[in-house]
């Protein structure tokens, strides 16, 4: 593989109870080792039809907020036609088409390019998946 794209999983334990996981610091870490001081593309990605990516604040209440808006937007009640799993589970299923599975962000000599309040987020609101991948790609400029 070329040293102009590199790529790598993060494992995540989530648990059973919906979360909003901040992967900032997982992002720069991978950055660190990928990037090695050039610019570029930090692609963050996770592979599962139940959970998201979201750029939001925390450690200020907004992200007990998310889980609130997506809890009125989307409910946990008998509604979905897909069924299985948890009561409500269906509603997992639709949260990727809000919280999209994936975000891409710049990269500025090797530093992930972010707003002074904004962090990356895992958000899973899926109770029955303990366990999540998130893949970050870095993909250099030319």
């Amino acid at each position: 593989m070329s040293d102009a794209f590199t790529t790598r999983v993060l494992n995540v334990a989530t648990g059973s109870t919906e979360r909003v996981i901040d992967l900032t610091r997982d992002c720069e870490a991978f950055l660190r080792e990928a990037a090695a001081g050039r610019d570029g593309l930090l692609n963050v990605f996770v592979p599962h039809a139940t959970a998201g990516i979201a750029i939001i604040e925390t450690g200020s209440g907004s992200d007990d907020d998310l889980l609130a808006a997506l809890h009125s937007l989307l409910p946990a009640d008998d509604r979905w036609q897909h069924r299985h799993g948890s009561p409500g589970h269906g509603r997992d299923h639709v949260l990727p088409a809000f919280v999209p599975p994936h975000a891409t962000l710049p990269v500025l000599d090797g530093r992930l390019e972010l707003g002074t309040w904004q962090s990356v987020c895992l958000v899973d609101t899926n109770r029955d998946n303990a366990e999540r991948k998130v893949r970050f790609s870095f993909l250099a400029g030319s």
